[in-house]
């Protein structure tokens, strides 16, 4: 296990324009940490300084506590995993597995135990003496990870490493590499783009865009209590419903015909008549008779088998998405009448994006001064 610190880390390719910006983070040993984030945001950048592939413009890289600016990457004691496999193809999986061991100079026998153990974990035993070409592409990748797990570096760093998986293939991935962190209890830096693989493997995550950090936190955290407008529309499936919305003396009135109220802790943190609000789509559900709502029109409904997503139009220029358990056999073109559940709502500054008032973050305030 390693402890990873970044203080400052900043990065430029011209010296005008920083793709990395004070980047200031400490990764403790043993967690699976996760950088997520649009391309272009600086997540592999980041990686990549890390384990001394890129150079550091400006700020410090410590590992355990050591200054690892000028390290030669063979002298970080990590391993990497690239989101193409990088095989060799003349090489059997067993010689790709144990070719980085055989540039440590590690004896024969230590290289094939190692070799036996790491691939009988993998499910890759009955596949040593095959080449690359005979492999499917969940073999290939597992081969990479065998390779990086091998070298037995407390520190492994993972670059978008199942983006050329289907779908399938990538859920059962993703379900083994986090399996296999925790038998061998390394620390592990993964960048994805993907906010699904995120949210199911991290223990933390750093959210970027455009180089600068957006929010640091464990999943669940980041996703009940989003920093800002970016990082509420970026992360959860689908994204967090945000629309214009005005305060009207102690009511917050969105499209000009929903309205809700305004509580007293919401009002004291209020500074401007004009929020942004933002409503996750398993907060919206069908009215019933005895409850307020108001009326939309269906645009669209994906039955997903175990739920329904139903988006609607909120607004001239805007359409929201509600998640609903089970099966509806709602048509698009339907007038329904919809809830909100107002004891979950966040708002954010029209003006910088940053959040003014979440609902799930003050009750967790309170559950935590309570007890």
């Amino acid at each position: 296990m390693r402890k990873v610190e970044l203080k400052g880390l900043t990065k430029s390719y011209d010296g005008k324009q920083d793709v990395l910006k004070a980047i200031d983070v400490t990764i403790e040993p043993g967690e699976f940490f996760v950088l997520v984030g649009p391309s272009g945001c600086g997540k592999s950048t980041m990686l990549r300084m890390i384990a001394g592939l890129e150079s550091i413009t400006a700020g410090e890289l410590a590992l355990d506590g050591k200054r690892a600016n000028a390290l030669s990457p063979s002298d970080r004691d990590l391993s990497m995993v690239f989101q193409n496999y990088a095989l060799y193809p003349h090489l059997t999986v067993e010689q790709n597995i144990t070719f980085g061991l055989h540039v440590k100079k590690i004896s024969k026998k230590e290289q094939k135990a190692r070799c036996e153990e790491v691939c009988a974990m993998l499910g890759l035993t009955d596949y040593m003496k095959r080449k690359p070409k005979e492999l499917s592409g969940g073999q290939r990748q597992r081969v990479a990870l065998a390779r990086a797990v091998v070298t037995q570096a407390p520190l492994c760093l993972m670059d978008e490493p199942l983006s050329n998986l289907d779908a399938k293939l990538r859920a059962k991935m993703r379900s083994e590499i986090r399996q296999l962190q925790r038998k061998l209890g390394i620390t592990m830096i993964y960048v994805t783009h993907d906010q699904t693989e995120a949210m199911t493997m991290a223990d933390r995550m750093m959210i970027l865009s455009g180089g600068d950090v957006q929010q640091i936190g464990r999943p669940l955290d980041v996703y009940n209590n989003p920093a800002n407008t970016f990082v509420a529309s970026f992360i959860g499936s689908p994204p967090m419903n945000l629309i214009e919305a005005e305060i009207s003396d102690s009511v917050l009135v969105a499209d000009g015909h929903w309205m809700t109220p305004i509580t007293a802790d919401m009002k004291a943190k209020l500074q401007t008549d004009k929020v942004t609000l933002g409503v996750r789509p398993e907060h919206i559900s069908l009215a019933k008779d005895s409850e307020p709502g108001f009326l939309v029109q269906v645009a669209n409904v994906e039955v997903l088998g175990t739920e329904t997503l139903v988006t609607f139009d909120f607004g001239e220029d805007t359409q929201w998405i509600a998640k609903w358990n089970g099966q509806s056999d709602i048509q698009p073109g339907a007038q329904i009448r919809i809830a909100v559940d107002d004891h979950h709502l966040a708002l954010y500054s029209t003006e910088t994006g940053e959040r003014i008032y979440c609902q799930a973050s003050e009750q967790a305030a309170e559950k935590k001064v309570s007890s």
